[in-house]
């Protein structure tokens, strides 16, 4: 599994015209689940998410979690994350979960993380999703989960 977290002061999905999810203040996650990740892979990460101090604290220090800061994360699923671009020009995402797995592992993290009492909006899988941020610091973390551990 890898995700990209983005802090964000607001961020939004659209599909077919509607939007499909949308947050103020929290995490942009864009996960792409890997063939053979599971939910102890799901649990892991949303537990990273959930506790990884990168919002400010009073002296502007990054040292507050997402549920110190009182955000939300608006959950994205993003195979392209997996592209394999050693060979070619084209790239290969066999590295990626097939559909009927990959959606028990997201559902599992949305899950993971809401029980941690933070909200999660969706975008919606499969779909072409136009993806709008506004960054804050910019912060972005990347990070991959293997095993049920975080690499």
């Amino acid at each position: 599994m890898r995700i990209v977290l983005q802090r964000v002061n607001r961020a939004s999905v659209h599909v077919d015209g509607s939007i499909a999810g949308e947050i103020e203040t929290g995490l942009l996650a864009l996960v792409a689940v890997a063939e053979g990740d599971n939910e102890g892979d799901a649990r892991a990460a949303a537990a990273k998410i959930v506790g990884m101090r990168i919002f400010p604290d009073r002296d502007g220090k990054m040292n507050v979690s997402l549920v110190g800061a009182g955000g939300s994360v608006l959950l994205v699923s993003q195979f392209t994350l997996l592209a394999d671009v050693r060979k070619g020009r084209r790239p290969a995402f066999t590295a990626a979960a097939a559909p009927e797995a990959a959606v028990p592992v997201l559902a599992t993290l949305a899950e993971a993380i809401e029980a941690d009492g933070v909200p999660v909006e969706h975008g919606r899988f499969g779909a072409h999703m136009l993806v709008d941020l506004v960054n804050d610091g910019p912060v972005t973390i990347v990070f991959d989960v293997v095993g049920g551990r975080v690499a």
